[in-house]
């Protein structure tokens, strides 16, 4: 577990943030407890909390459009479930000189754009066999058709959340 889960006033996942800005977040009453911890507990010398799992925001505040279409590997990876989607080998298969890249459908020296919808997870090996070439040209097709996550915290959350919390990123997945 990597933290609180903090959602909006819309009940939608933002992000991890550190268990203290959680607490901070409560005690500033920007924000609400929705899970905690069963065992766990903040003291102090006058205060007894219980240690914050999800925390939902008291306003809600937009995303904005431009922050989301950012690429980034990270996201991108997460997206992709960190698997090739040429030779569908996982991370954790890739040999100790291989990594995982970001590879454009269309070459950005083709005239391809650094988009959600032209960038995919390759290994090295593979990113170096397409090297600038169309997809058809070499025969390698991405198993999933790249496209923007729907919300991009949720691709991020999907490996780091405990399983109180992936209950409140579930329902935002959609069908991905």
């Amino acid at each position: 577990m990597s933290g609180t889960l903090i959602l909006n006033a819309s009940a939608e996942p933002l992000s991890f943030i550190p268990v203290r800005r959680a607490i901070l977040l409560v005690l500033k009453e920007k924000a609400e407890i929705v899970e905690e911890h069963i065992e766990k507990r903040f003291r102090s010398e006058s205060k007894d909390m219980p240690f914050p799992l999800v925390v939902r925001l008291v306003k809600y505040i937009r995303i904005p459009r431009r922050w989301r279409s950012v690429v980034s590997n990270p996201i991108l990876f997460a997206r992709d479930q960190y698997t090739c989607q040429y030779c569908g080998r996982h991370k954790n298969e890739l040999r100790r000189n291989e990594r995982l890249t970001r590879e454009h459908v269309k070459p950005i020296s083709r005239g391809g754009l650094d988009t959600w919808d032209n960038v995919t997870t390759a290994c090295s090996r593979c990113n170096h066999k397409k090297s600038d070439k169309l997809p058809w040209e070499v025969k390698m097709y991405p198993k999933e058709t790249p496209s923007e996550p729907r919300y991009i915290a949720i691709v991020l959350l999907r490996t780091r959340a405990s399983g109180v919390q992936k209950r409140y990123i579930e329902p935002f997945m959609g069908s991905e």
